[in-house]
């Protein structure tokens, strides 16, 4: 291995013995895995820039760009044209991943859950560190320096993280550094030669005369170290001391990961943060002295009532709560899939709705209608499968979002879910499950209230009716208790709000064998002069939601004065009679959305076309719909006709620059050849010769001559006579126009060429054959061609700036 190459694999090991001090901050030391693989390439990428050679800011611009398509390929292949080229959208992604890293930066405490946008602020850094490292110490032979961002790694870390064992991380990294400074000294000592240092004191003939072991021992002849090895002991005495003096002397810091662990907000194990608890929210809600609007929507449903826009499903009941469990999320797919337990002899219709929340209402879950087939929305969103929720990603809320919903309206009859059959006995054992330390009173009310049904509707109805008959009040001011003693006390004063009837019922229910959970969201809202509903903050609301096989989870209301009772648990005699408040008004005719643009009087068809209505003001169908490639491009821009038009520029040069970069070789080499033996000049006919067997295997010499030029070529390349003939014409040809006197003009030298490589061709294997097309090897000339350009090109700039400094520094010449 040359010193060179030994100095680059140095200078990643430093980079990452410096990026394990970061390994105590948090809870998985996978990501270093990763980091370890892209530095790695990242380095041979360098080695191999500066073999080529390439200038040295080329060299750093080239590792820059490779480590950019790692990091593409790794945190934004789905923004990534063609999986791997970064464009506006990977950008833009890796800015909305950095925000999000920051921002759990600063909630989670240490040891911190490995987030994306933690994992990109770790790798990336370390990416960073280790290109500055190999720029500094590698590409420009000045290791001393490297390590300053190796000392910053490391303070970072060491200021951050807490307990004993930061020494343990010190060492590595300092061994890290030290082990660069020696790798720069040896290198610095193998192109340089001999370096002789003298005893102290002593002459130069006792240098002189022990030069020879000072270099082999790395001292003097007295024992002493030699200048480099006592320069690189001061500097790595002076670095150390920095690097353990620095992480002290930094202010302290606190507050999520930048606190010691348990100081930030979350709790249990990694320092995990709870979310917003959805009940609590509810009950603040309800109790806002003003009832200020959060959302609006338009839609295309007939009437309203059952229109609930659900948030979150509560499925785990463990005797102190109703929570949400822990479930995988997906990322939301085109079409959400046919909910649980649905029968396609069940009516369903499908229901377009329009909604945008406002600037001032963000929380973590999108409100939708259940259960929604398919969401466009503009964001960080995931998708949550058994409760059919979407769920905001990394910061991301619902505040001032817009997004459109296809639903379905469910509309089963009483019939149909008397004879629902049996759900299967994992579905009854999970939503069934009640805990121990339930009040016997629950389950003996529930058979008491059910004593005359006849099956799980008819006991589901029941259970609705009871809650409803006028012996409970609805009032806020209750405790919103949720655990098992809350329930107890509910059906003891028999008064409470929506949280209150809908845990109860729930429980009843799991008592009676009927799989049931809770749901938090929003009641329809009020209906507005233009067609319009607006959904205030006194309009959330929890309901029970039982499940029957064949129609899946479907909504009850035993909350008096509160929504609607859904039409399949009514009466058929007396519709009516089971609820206490009327219906939400039908939306008329009038207000229904149309397919035309004129789909309310504060849009016209005019506003539309162009762009200027508002999101909710045209409902679905209405305004032109764009498709195809256009379509695409709006989508991806937002919308912005000139955004789309930079934007599909830049893909078509993407495009172009796919198709014709992988050509420019076999480009290249040809427009070569027709001019080398479009001149009709001997020399250019050799350099020809050579390039072409070399694109076929075999490598040049110019130590050899032309004679043993062409032998070498007919033997390694498998020449017939014919083209073997041919190449002893050139070489014949060349040793003329080099050595004869009176050169003669020769005749049929591209022929000759041609001839030849024909030969190489046919006696060539299919592999060799398709390189030598496409990948031909004699094309690197145009990078050492370009390279030597460059150079001359940075040459003369700084001879330019030199001169122009030193006039500038030159005193102006004085007159007398």
């Amino acid at each position: 291995m040359s010193g060179r190459a030994r100095l680059a694999v140095c200078a990643a090991a430093a980079s990452i013995m410096a990026a394990c001090s970061l390994l105590p901050l948090t809870d998985s030391s996978a990501w270093i895995v990763q980091a370890l693989f892209l530095v790695v390439i990242q380095s041979s990428v360098g080695a191999l820039a500066r073999r080529v050679p390439l200038a040295r800011p080329l060299t750093i611009l080239v590792q820059a760009a490779a480590s950019l398509l790692l990091l593409t390929l790794i945190f934004a292949q789905q923004q990534a044209f063609l999986g791997f080229l970064p464009g506006v959208g990977v950008f833009r992604h890796f800015g909305e991943l950095l925000t999000a890293g920051v921002q759990d930066v600063s909630q989670f405490a240490i040891p911190a859950p490995v987030t994306t946008g933690i994992r990109l602020l770790l790798v990336g850094g370390v990416l960073l560190i280790a290109l500055a490292v190999d720029a500094l110490a590698v590409t420009y032979s000045s290791a001393a320096p490297a390590g300053l961002p190796l000392l910053a790694l490391y303070s970072i870390a060491a200021g951050l993280a807490g307990g004993g064992s930061r020494w343990l991380w010190f060492v590595i990294a300092a061994a890290g550094y030290l082990l660069l400074l020696l790798a720069e000294g040896r290198d610095r000592l193998s192109r340089w030669g001999r370096v002789f240092g003298g005893p102290s004191g002593g002459s130069p003939a006792a240098g002189y005369a022990g030069g020879a072991s000072a270099f082999s021992r790395g001292s003097g002849s007295d024992g002493s170290a030699t200048a480099p090895v006592r320069t690189g002991r001061r500097i790595g005495a002076m670095a150390l001391g920095i690097a353990l003096i620095a992480p002290a002397a930094l202010p302290s810091l606190s507050g999520g990961l930048l606190a010691a662990t348990g100081a930030g907000q979350g709790t249990g194990r990694g320092g995990s943060i709870l979310a917003v608890n959805p009940l609590v929210a509810l009950t603040d809600n309800l109790n806002q002295p003003d009832n200020r609007d959060v959302l609006t929507y338009r839609t295309n449903a007939k009437t309203t009532s059952d229109l609930y826009l659900r948030i979150v499903s509560l499925d785990e009941f463990n005797g102190e709560q109703w929570q949400s469990a822990k479930r995988s999320l997906t990322g939301i797919p085109a079409q959400l899939p046919t909910p649980a337990g649905l029968s396609p002899q069940i009516k369903t219709t499908e229901v377009r709705t329009n909604i945008a929340a406002a600037k001032d209402y963000g929380q973590l879950w999108l409100p939708l209608p259940y259960p929604a087939k398919q969401v466009q929305v503009n964001g960080r969103w995931r998708y949550e499968p058994v409760g059919r929720t979407i769920i905001g990603d990394r910061g991301q809320t619902t505040s001032g979002v817009s997004y459109s919903v296809t639903s379905l309206q469910v509309e089963p009859t009483a019939a149909q879910l008397a004879a629902a059959p049996n759900p299967s006995a994992n579905l009854v054992r999970e939503y069934t499950a009640v805990p121990d330390t339930l009040p016997a009173v629950v389950k003996q009310t529930a058979l008491s209230i059910t004593k005359d049904a006849t099956n799980e509707y008819e006991q589901a109805v029941a259970l609705q009716n009871w809650f409803t008959n006028g012996q409970f009040t609805y009032s806020t001011s209750v405790s919103s208790g949720t655990g098992v003693d809350a329930i107890a006390k509910f059906l003891k004063n028999k008064e409470g709000f929506c949280v209150h009837f809908a845990f109860t019922m729930a429980a009843m229910a799991r008592t009676l064998g009927i799989p049931a959970r809770v749901a938090v969201g929003f009641t329809p809202g009020t209906p507005q002069s233009d067609g319009s509903y607006t959904v205030g903050l006194k309009d959330a609301h929890a309901w029970p939601e039982l499940y029957f096989e064949g129609i899946g989870w479907t909504r009850f209301e035993p909350t008096p004065t509160r929504g609607s009772q859904p039409d399949y648990t009514q009466d058929p005699t007396s519709a009516n009679s089971g609820s206490t408040t009327p219906d939400v008004p039908p939306r008329n005719n009038s207000a229904a959305p149309s397919a035309s643009a004129s789909a309310s009087p504060t849009c016209s068809a005019k506003q539309a076309q162009q762009g200027d209505c508002d999101p909710l003001a045209v409902a679905s169908g209405s305004g032109p719909k764009s498709g195809g490639l256009w379509g695409w491009l709006l989508g991806v821009t937002g919308g912005g006709v000139l955004p789309a038009l930079l934007f599909g520029a830049v893909l078509l040069f993407v495009g172009a620059a796919v198709v014709i970069v992988p050509l420019l070789p076999l480009l290249w080499r040809r427009r070569v050849r027709a001019r080398r033996l479009g001149q009709h000049r001997v020399l250019d006919a050799w350099r020809e010769l050579v390039d072409t067997a070399w694109d076929y295997g075999v490598l040049p010499d110019d130590s050899e001559t032309p004679r043993r030029t062409v032998a070498r070529l007919i033997r390694e390349g498998g020449l017939g006579e014919a083209p073997a003939q041919a190449a002893r014409r050139v070489a014949t040809a060349v040793e003329q126009a080099l050595y004869a006197a009176r050169p003669h003009p020769v005749a049929g030298l591209a022929a000759d060429i041609h001839h030849v490589r024909d030969g190489l061709h046919h006696s060539a294997t299919r592999v060799t054959r398709l390189r030598a097309a496409l990948a031909p090897r004699s094309a690197v000339r145009l990078v050492w061609a370009l390279s030597l350009r460059w150079s001359a090109t940075t040459a003369a700039w700084s001879a330019a700036l030199h001169r122009a400094s030193t006039a500038i520094r030159r005193p102006a010449r004085q007159t007398r």
